[in-house]
Parts: structure tokens; sequence; C-alpha cells
């Protein structure tokens, strides 16, 4: 490959970076008229108690889409949520060719089937080890560990030099299905000399290494076989691994299992077709599971995260049709909680206690771990590949300082912190950043995806807090009222602290509005409507102390 004059290596995070999740990340070579870009990941992020009514949150990618006769690919390292989960929602504004593992392609195309509407991604099927070209770039893809199936690493590489994009990873020497982190391929492309290395961040701030995915199958199996009762485990759908793990253990404890939940039934039947779950013994139906002794059960189930429509929380409220859960059996959390999900488990969790169940989670065995790796790790990835540069991503600030420390004290000569819109130049020259990029979030909202003013997000989260209010007002031919307003009030307190309804007040309040306005004046119904609006809302703040959306309709 030869260099291009004036020609220019930038990377440009449009998410991931300052936040966990929604992980999208942009490559660009040559000079700064012409760049050709790649695209690594396209994640989404979830919505929070401040986006009502929202499905997902995805990237902004404006940037981009201005760039699109230079957009020459899309590479999937893996298929977690928060790194494809925005692929088919964002692909008919990009049309480039995607580049996936045969597992992330497995998932894909059960999801397409699963939304109505969902476009076909003609899709290229990359494997580890496998090198291929997509513009300007060669790729490598180098196997790691991680808790999904085929997670990759990309060796990125230009008449620039070449860049590690780690994607997610961890290094377990006893992965449940495997791959290893390919110690041998870093190092090999360490010693040819890496320019930068683009790193997760996501565990920077814990000291040590992960345990590895056999032992947490050893302590499942421990939990298992000291159960009395009934056992459910609950686990991120997409973690094969995982769900293999408790498999053995039931096994191994003499016990058969039943799975709920549609997406874990999905993820399981694309593993099964790619060969990761042969060995095991088969599923139960749900139809069984009232023939199957307590002591010879394992559930797996989703609904770590708290969501309320999933098989543990259906579970906790004694809603399954088929399954339920008893006095004396035990419910297993093999995962992490996901920042902002406290409250929701919290609540499952007290309604499995009242029901006298026990609650085992990771403090009180090994029944989970990460998949991203803790400070040794990293200073292992460091030393095999010996970057020139090191930019911390997938992470809070927190997390990417951390990193960025880390990397400065085990010898990376160049620490780039970067936050997402920064254009990094990474070659030629130090790494500087030289450019700012449109960026941010927009949203999914039932069957549209827009900003949250094109949504409505914006008022709809002042709805939640203070309620709306309707008034239509009628004026006769002389301009005076014609009778007193109609008022319509929802989410609206009924009363004062004095008893007078909040409705009547308001009401006087829109009576008044209009008789202070000379009558001349009021054949402007815009000034009526906005005085009514105004009126009717100071008089909701003052008996109430909120201020409540007000629509106001003026006719003669």
């Amino acid at each position: 490959m030869a260099k291009a004059e004036n020609a220019e290596l930038v990377f440009v995070p449009l998410g991931g970076v300052g936040e966990i999740g929604m992980n999208f990340a942009l490559y660009g070579y040559g000079p700064p008229s012409a760049r050709e870009w790649i695209v690594i990941d396209v994640g989404v992020t979830f919505p929070d108690a401040s986006l009502p009514g929202v499905d997902l949150v995805l990237p902004d990618t404006r940037f981009i889409e201005e760039n699109l006769a230079n957009l020459r690919g899309i590479i999937i390292t893996h298929a977690h949520e928060d790194h494809y989960g925005a692929l088919l929602d964002t692909w008919p504004k990009l049309k480039a060719p995607v580049w996936m593992t045969p597992f992330s392609a497995g998932l894909l195309e059960a999801k397409r089937q699963g939304e109505q509407g969902a476009p076909k991604i003609p899709l290229t099927i990359y494997r580890a080890g496998e090198k291929f070209t997509v513009g300007p770039f060669e790729i490598e893809a180098i196997p790691v560990a991680h808790s999904i199936p085929e997670p990759m690493s990309l060796a990125i590489t230009s008449p620039a030099g070449t860049v590690i994009h780690t994607g997610d990873w961890k290094i377990d020497p006893e992965p449940t299905i495997g791959p290893k982190t390919d110690e041998a391929r870093f190092r090999a492309y360490g010693d040819k000399g890496v320019l930068a290395l683009i790193c997760d961040s996501t565990n920077a701030l814990r000291e040590g290494e992960s345990p590895s995915e056999v032992a947490v199958g050893e302590g499942l199996k421990g939990v298992i076989q000291a159960a009395k009762g009934r056992v459910a485990v609950t686990t991120f759908s997409s973690n094969v691994g995982r769900i293999v793990s408790i498999a053995k253990a039931a096994r191994d404890a003499g016990r058969q299992c039943l799975v709920l939940g549609r997406s874990l039934k999905r993820v399981i039947d694309v593993a099964d077709e790619l060969g990761y779950m042969d060995g095991l013994p088969e599923f139960i139906a749900e139809e069984d599971f009232g023939f199957i002794p307590r002591e010879n059960l394992v559930i797996i189930c989703t609904g770590s995260q708290g969501e309320p429509l999933a098989a543990l929380a259906k579970l906790s409220r004694e809603e399954m049709k088929s399954v339920s859960l008893t006095a004396g059996d035990t419910v297993v959390f093999s995962s992490r909680t996901i920042p902002g999900n406290e409250k929701a488990i919290l609540e499952i969790k007290n309604r499995l206690i009242d029901l006298g169940i026990k609650i085992i989670e990771d403090g009180d065995a090994l029944v989970h771990v990460s998949g991203h790796p803790r400070r040794s790790e990293l200073r292992k990835m460091y030393e095999w590949v010996r970057p020139q540069i090191g930019v911390p991503v997938h992470g809070e600030a927190a997390h990417l300082v951390a990193q960025g420390s880390l990397m400065s004290t085990s010898g990376i000569g160049q620490v780039a912190q970067v936050r997402d819109g920064d254009m990094l130049r990474l070659a030629p020259g130090p790494a500087t950043i030289i450019d700012q990029v449109p960026f941010g979030r927009i949203y999914k909202d039932g069957n549209l995806i827009g900003t949250d003013q094109a949504m409505g997000i914006r008022d709809r989260r002042k709805l939640s807090f203070a309620g709306h209010v309707a008034v239509n007002v009628v004026l006769d031919d002389k301009y005076e009222l014609a009778g007193d307003p109609d008022l319509v009030a929802i989410g609206v307190a009924e009363a004062d602290a004095g008893g007078e309804t909040l409705e009547d007040l308001m009401i006087d309040a829109a009576v008044g509005a209009v008789d202070s306005i000379p009558r001349q004046r009021r054949k402007d119904l815009d000034l009526v409507q906005e005085a009514v609006r105004r009126a009717v809302r100071g008089a909701a703040n003052e008996a109430w102390g909120k201020k409540p959306l007000v629509t106001v309709f003026v006719t003669r």
C-alpha cells in the first residue's frame, strides 16, 4: 500500500467514549479533502427514566452520512447490543458493505425476522485469523476471550501504520467455549510495530485479573448442588459460554434444564446451529415443568437487569402460566448490574424474598465474571503490543482517565484522551485532536427514529412531571366569552392545600385573562390564546407549585 500525499490517519468515535454502550468508531485515511472511511461497530444504549416511552438510543451518524461516497465498509467486532444493536436501524442510512462473524450474522438474521420492515443487509462473513481489505485498510481478525461467541479484536493496517482496535476482550486461560485471547498474534504485531492501541476501558478501575469462566462454572455447580429446591439462574442472553456453564453445572448435579425467555431461546438456537451447544443434554419443554421434582430442576431465564416483561420478573409476580417458584427455591443472579437498573432489580429481589426464595449474587459465591480486562490484563496487552500511542475507549470518564494513567505508567509514550466527536490524528506526527465533528443521540420511538425534539420526548418528559391541561375558549360575535371555558386536566393535582379544586382555579384564571384584554384587542385570537395559557399555567403553579403543559384553543 502506497502512502498518499498529505494523507492522514484519523480516529473519530461517535459513541462509546465517555459513556458505557452505543459504540461507534470511525477510522479515516487519506488527505483531509478525500479521506476514505470505515466504521467499527454500530451499537445502541438503553433508555432510562428520563426518556419515557423511548425504545432504544442510537448514535447520531450525521457526520459519516455527509461522507457516504467515501464510506468503504462496516465491520462488527461481536454481537453484543452495544456493538451491533443499531445496525438494522442505521444501515438504511449508510448502505455500506458489512463484515460480521457467523454467530453475529446468525443473531442479526434472527433479530431481523422479528422486526417488521427490517432491511436485508448484504453481509460478508469473516472468521478468526482471516485477513480482508476494506478501502485503504487491511484488516486481520484476532480472536479474543469475552462473554459471547466469536469476539474479535481488529488489526487495522494502512500506509500510516497498524492500529489495534481491541473491541471487548479479556484474558481467560479456560473459557467455556473459546476462543482464548491470541497472545501470539498480538505479540507478532508488537514485534512488527504498532502505531496505536485503541483499548477497552470498562474494568480499568479494577485491580488484578478476572477469574476464568471455568471457575464460574465450578461456583455455579457448588450452588446448584447445595440447593434444596429448584434453582433459577438469570444471566445475559448473549452469554453463550455462561449458558453452557449453567447447563453443565446442572448436568453434573443430576438436574435437568428449562429455558425461559424469548431472547435466550433465540441465542441458543443460533449457537446450536453453529455447534456451540454440542454435548449438552436437551433442554426440557415448559409443559414438562410440573413433572420434574423440584430438586431435579434448573431454570435458565432472562431478566437479570430487572426488565419488567422478562421471565424472572414474571416469576417474581407469579404470572407465568405453567412455571413457578416456591418457598425454598433459589435464584442466582449470574450477571452484573448495569448502572441505572438497580431499582428495578431490587424490586424483583424483594418480591422473590417475600415468596421465601433465597437470592445468591456475585458477592455470595463465584457465579459471575466480567468479560472485560482488569488492570493486570491491560498491562499484559500493553506488553504484547508495545504501541506508540494509547487511546482509552469503551467507558465513562472515570474508566478512560484510569486507563490513560495506567498506559502512561506502563511505558506507552503518548496517551490520547478523546471523547465522542473528537477527531484524533494518529499519523503523521504526534497524536493530536484536530477537529470536532457532530455527534449525539437519536431515539427509536415506536416505528420512528429521530431527535428528542422530533419525537416529542422533551414534552413527554414534561408531561410525566406536571401533566397537561387543555382549555377551549369560545368567543361570541362581540368577542365576549360565550360561557365558561371548557377545561380538561390530565395528571394534575385535584385540589390545593385549602381544598379548592385546581380545575375551578384554572377556569377562573382563564376567564380573568380574557376579561383583562380590551374587547377590541380580542380580535387577535393568538393574543387571547397566549394570555389564557399563561394565566392557567400561573394559577396551577401558585396553587400546586408545578407548571403543567397547557394547550389553549380559541374559537369564535
